[in-house]
């Protein structure tokens, strides 16, 4: 065997990598062989090919140098003529001879002998086989007619003062300028500029004919009038301008027949040259051209990035963003790949948007697009998903791409995104700000079930208002509730801060309790230096610090507001009265000057308990309370923070030993084991030992584990919270963990039933297995039976969530006519019902719970186009579903997204109050009622001293109720059209009034269904009707309108008595009994509405129910069982006794 090892050269001793590449001596035998590729390029041709065509650079110079050519052989021409003599003699001789000096012909032979060669050499190097293709090219015979003379003149002397007509070469200029464009951008990679180059042509068109006919002019009249050049333009300008004064014209047929010729030519080629002038145009108006690059580098702009641009979501983007001061100067700059719609097209041409508002056609997955609108110099860009699509998940695939496609351009460009699905939020978790629809909407409409009107809460607050809403209306409660939805949360540094600074190295609790009192701001949370996670209401254990963010609620931030001592009010005001009524308005005063505010400051000092604010409970109840309220201390004393006991002093427990055993038992506390998504926020709540089988979630099948078939036969001790819904998607995850949440007293929580239309999917079971009192059903609210089986007589609030399959549709505002119209027949069917209604659009909040004859309703109608014309961007906030947070729209909440451009903590904020975050130390929003019992507190101010010294927590608002009946009673005449509907058993029984107004408090006119059961009060009560009718003058407008009141309820009463009968009768035939439906009660005689952060001095009234920011029972743990009062506060009461391992 040959040893292989002999046969291989040694290595060099300097062996360098250059000398494998290159090869040395020892690997000159070698066999193997080079090869050389694109030979065919190297040929001489193709060298020259590539010079003078292919290589974009160096064809451009070779154009540029050929154009120049042409064009000094016109001014060569111009010069030649003007050096001319004038003709004598024959005439048709001075047509074909002319007089041209000997420099002048050698500079014509030298341009004509370098133009030749040229065309020659280019004809050669395109040449394709075809010779004629080559030679029949008008460039290339104008060429010949123009070069050749001049090279026979050469040899031939005698023909040196021919004449040949070199101004055509002007048309070869036009033909070299068009290829050296395009060669200029093909070099520089520039695509977008078809307008440009056909408005080049077409001026250069313009410019050759003008030419052509001026050269023309004037040399065939030199067998005539002998005209000059000057006067040959002056002929050219007046003729083609259709102006022909006459004075000037013709005289030779030749230069007659010339000018027909011309005209004619301009007849042709000009109209087609502004033909596409005028359809580049008009695609350029459709795609919005470009961002100018020098706009984007001197001045700030945002890019919009839409699927379909509306021009409801385009005014709600723009007044949101512009209600800013600081972004007056931005420009914004829409991205859209469809063309721009007509509604939207009027808008932008209203001067205020014109010149701030750009409208670009274009994908954003393209880079020429993103490069028009200068993503990478934009200060950020907004990607907003469309709703209205029926399969929702590819729109928020088509986010996704345009997320991707933006921060792949423009990585530096801050990215606000907006998804519709969560399972698709981990896609874009680089993005800087992210809003998962579904997330938000049904983490709200779980908390509406348990803290009324969160959803209007919310909106309110990440809404731009000044307050000024409702000002102009003659109702009191639209005045306070309009000024109080201005108050919005901002933040300051507290070392900066007039509000906060004084209590640096106070409690949380002292510092949002003086701070309200003295500025009447609301301090919520806070944020230290080295940590980014917000704190709503640590509790007073947490000790401020100078260099901590605090978060307030307030009218305006800190930094536009102005600052009087109490000295100054008493001298400039001291007449004045701003408000007047037992609640009084907020104690700010605003100056409409540019965000300019000037807070009022109250008097701090302690006042007398005999004053108006501070009076002492009646001598009967100085026995069970105390007259005053305790100090909220500087540092607190944990000993003395009670976590639950909200009002009282004293109170008893609400549960026994043995039933604390037998719900430990039954619940344990701990994050969800299985999440049906990912990137959902772990969340402590109540769960179920083991988890239940999942035929058991079934709440109309009886399976092998229980018999039950309907909601009675469960016997819940709670009343039911049902959600209407079309799938089971993964967002509904999101309704159950806020109601489950470690932080809801066990006994209190509501069994939670789902009526789907399509059967869940099993991994969405699996979710909801381990949540207890978690139920669904396959049904539909079109269905009564379903209605009847789900429970519905026995729930306390119906959650209505819109319809994908519905939120498209041929008219826009169409999309919502279903779910309105359901949503009324559940109305009619069970008036006493709280249905929470999800809209598409906010514009049909006017049809919820609509009566076409309301007189009261009417007027708010009126109310809310008055706003309008006012600007107002929150028109429809004296709706009273949306004002008692009975309906609202996920698109109000598309705000929150632009306002995080100038907020970047309101996204954050809003996760922790609606509980989709839960940071350790946070506080959570619930709610507080305020019974008879509470009212020796009196004032909201002694409200918030006695929460902030009990329990540690921080009221933010209140959620007032109020009867119609008597705010009506009260109006004036003058507000005769807003007086609603009078019931006949008000005016019926006048003796018994006093008697039963503890029992009508809040439904004052409405109309039991007891009392349309029996047929002889209804016979009196017409009787009465009659005889009233018959007894009261003609002339009495305000009594004919009562009776006209009162004949209409008796109509709906016998209407209602006939839904009641047929309600009754599917219960009997299902076998469920009517005993709750029987009990409920008409609550249409009241109005509810919401004040933010109200003034100190606010009057408490029976029914409010106070909004509260609790801290976590997590972070401190009492030694003794706290007392509790019973309410509908979400108290942690023994379950944060309990031990739990996180």
């Amino acid at each position: 065997m040959v040893d292989l090892e002999s046969e291989v050269p040694p290595l060099p001793p300097r062996y360098r990598f250059r000398d494998l590449l290159l090869g040395d001596q020892g690997w000159q035998n070698d066999d193997r062989v080079q090869v050389e590729f694109y030979m065919n390029e190297n040929t001489f041709k193709e060298r020259l090919k590539l010079f003078f065509i292919k290589n974009q650079r160096s064809s451009l110079r070779i154009r540029l140098f050929n154009f120049s050519l042409k064009v000094l052989s016109c001014l060569l021409y111009i010069i030649r003529v003007l050096l001319d003599p004038p003709p004598q003699g024959n005439k048709w001789y001075h047509i074909f001879w002319v007089t041209r000096c000997l420099p002048l012909w050698g500079l014509q032979v030298s341009v004509a002998l370098i133009s030749l060669f040229e065309t020659v050499l280019l004809g050669y190097l395109s040449y394709k086989g075809n010779i004629w293709e080559q030679i029949l090219r008008i460039p290339f015979i104008l060429e010949i007619i123009n070069a050749v003379p001049f090279i026979i003149s050469i040899f031939w002397p005698s023909l040196r003062n021919l004449f040949i007509p070199v101004f055509l070469n002007c048309w070869l200029a036009k033909h070299a300028l068009e290829n050296m464009i395009n060669d200029l951008h093909r070099a520089i990679q520039r695509t977008q500029s078809a307008m440009f180059n056909q408005v080049l042509i077409l001026i250069s068109t313009l410019l050759c004919l003008i030419f052509t006919c001026i050269c023309g002019i004037q040399h065939l009249e030199r067998a005539g009038k002998k005209l000059t050049l000057f006067d040959s333009l002056y002929f050219c300008i007046v003729t083609f301008s259709t102006v022909g004064f006459g004075d000037v014209t013709p005289e030779t047929a030749l230069s007659k027949l010339f000018v027909v010729i011309m005209i004619c030519v301009a007849l042709v080629v000009l109209p087609i040259q502004f033909e596409q002038l005028a359809f580049l145009w008009m695609e350029r108006q459709k795609s919005g051209g470009n961002y100018s690059r020098h706009r984007a580098q001197t001045e700030k702009h945002v890019v919009l990035c839409v699927s379909s641009l509306k021009i409801d979501l385009l005014m709600d983007f723009l007044n949101e963003f512009y209600a800013h001061p600081r972004l007056q100067d931005y420009y914004v700059v829409i991205l859209c790949p469809t063309e721009i719609d007509v509604q939207v097209r009027r808008v932008l041409q209203i001067p205020m948007w014109s010149q701030r508002v750009i409208y670009l056609q274009g994908s954003a997955l393209k880079d020429q697009d993103l490069l028009r609108a200068k993503m990478d110099d934009a200060e950020a860009c907004f990607i907003l998903s469309s709703r209205c699509e029926v399969d929702r998940t590819s729109s928020d695939h088509q986010t996704i791409l345009r997320a991707w496609a933006v921060k792949d351009f423009a990585p530096n460009c801050p990215l606000y995104v907006q998804i519709l699905k969560p399972e698709n939020k981990f896609h874009i978790k680089f993005a800087d700000h992210v809003v998962c629809e579904e997330e938000f909407k049904y983490a709200m409409l779980a908390l509406n079930c348990i803290c009324p009107a969160t959803s209007t809460l919310i909106t309110l607050l990440v809404h731009t208002s000044r307050g000024q809403e409702g000002q102009q209306s003659p109702e009191q409660w639209q005045k306070m509730y309009g000024r109080c939805s201005g108050n919005e949360v901002y933040h300051i540094i507290m070392e900066e801060s007039t509000f906060f600074a004084e209590y640096e190295g106070k409690s949380f609790t002292y510092a949002s309790f003086h701070a309200h009192k003295k500025f009447g701001v609301c301090l919520i949370g806070v944020r230290r230096e080295d940590n980014k996670n917000i704190l709503l209401n640590p509790g007073p254990r947490y000790i401020m610090n100078a260099t901590d963010t605090c978060f307030y609620i307030n009218i305006t931030k800190e930094e536009n507001s102005a600052f009087k001592n109490q000295d100054q009010l008493r001298r400039n005001n001291a007449s004045r009265s701003f408000y007047h009524g037992p609640s009084r308005l907020p104690v700010h005063s605003i100056i409409a000057s540019m965000g300019t505010v000037a807070i009022d400051l109250q008097d701090t000092s302690c006042r007398s308990a005999s004053g108006p604010n501070l009076a002492l409970p009646p001598e009967g109840s100085k026995e069970t309370r105390r007259p005053s309220i305790a100090p909220v201390l500087e540092v607190a004393d944990t000993s003395s923070i009670q976590t639950c006991d909200l009002l009282s002093d004293q109170s008893e427990d609400e549960t026994t030993p043995d039933e604390d055993i037998s719900t430990n038992l039954e619940y344990a506390k701990g994050y969800p084991p299985y999440s049906p998504y990912i990137g959902s926020s772990p969340t402590f709540c109540h769960l179920l030992h083991e988890k239940i089988p999942v035929c058991c979630l079934r709440l109309d099948k009886s399976c092998q584990h229980n018999y039950y078939e309907d909601a009675k036969a469960y016997g819940f001790k709670n009343k039911l919270i049902i959600v209407a819904a079309e799938t089971a998607g993964n967002g509904l995850y999101n309704f159950i963990v806020p109601l489950r949440a470690y932080y809801r007293p066990k006994k209190e929580l509501n069994p939670i039933v789902l009526l789907l239309d399509n059967p869940p999917d099993m991994h969405f079971l699996d979710a909801i297995c381990w949540f207890p009192m978690v139920y669904y059903m396959v049904g539909s609210i079109d269905n009564l039976d379903d209605l009847l089986r789900c429970g519905v007589t026995f729930a306390a609030n119906m959650v209505v969530v819109d319809k994908e399959s519905t939120m498209s549709a041929e008219e826009d505002y169409m999309a919502d006519a279903k779910t309105i119209v359901n949503v009324q027949t559940l109305f009619r069917l069970f008036s006493s019902l709280s249905i929470i209604t999800e809209l598409t659009h906010p514009a049909n909040m006017r049809f919820m719970q609509f009566r076409a004859k309301d007189c009261y309703s009417l007027a708010l109608s009126k109310l809310e186009k008055k706003e309008r014309e006012r600007g107002s961007n929150l028109a429809f906030m004296f709706r009273l579903p949306f004002a008692a947070g009975r309906v609202f729209s996920i698109s109000m909440l598309d705000t929150l997204l632009y306002q995080s451009f100038v907020k970047d903590y309101m996204i954050s904020i809003t996760r922790l109050l609606l509980g989709l975050d839960t940071t350790p130390g946070s506080g959570f929003l619930c709610s507080m009622k305020i019974t008879e019992d509470d009212l020796w507190i009196r004032t909201y101010a002694r409200l918030y001293q006695k929460l902030c010294s009990s329990t540690g927590d921080i009221p933010i608002g209140i959620y007032r109720t109020e009867s119609q009946k008597l705010r009506t009673s009260e109006s004036r005449e003058t507000a005769s059209q807003s007086q609603i509907s009078i019931s006949v058993e008000d005016w019926e029984d006048t003796k018994d009034t006093k008697e039963q107004s503890h029992h009508r408090n809040n439904h004052r006119n409405s109309t039991s269904s007891d009392q349309s059961d029996h047929p002889l009060l209804r016979r009196k009560s017409m009787q009465w009707a009659r005889r009233l009718s018959r007894k009261v003058p003609k002339h009495s407008g305000k009594t004919a309108e009562r009776i006209s009141q009162q004949r209409l309820n008796l109509y709906r009463r016998s209407e209602r008595q006939e839904l009641a009968e047929l309600v009754k009768n599917r219960m009997k035939h299902l076998g469920l009994t009517t005993v709750g439906y029987d009990e409920m009660n008409d609550r249409q005689g009241t109005l509810s509405y919401i004040l933010i952060n109200p003034s100190p001095d606010t009057r408490l009234e029976v029914n409010d129910v106070v909004y509260l920011i609790r801290p976590d029972p997590l972070a401190y743990l009492p030694n003794t069982a706290p007392s509790r009062k019973s309410s509908i506060c979400n108290t942690t009461g023994a379950d944060t006794r309990e031990e739990t391992q996180l």
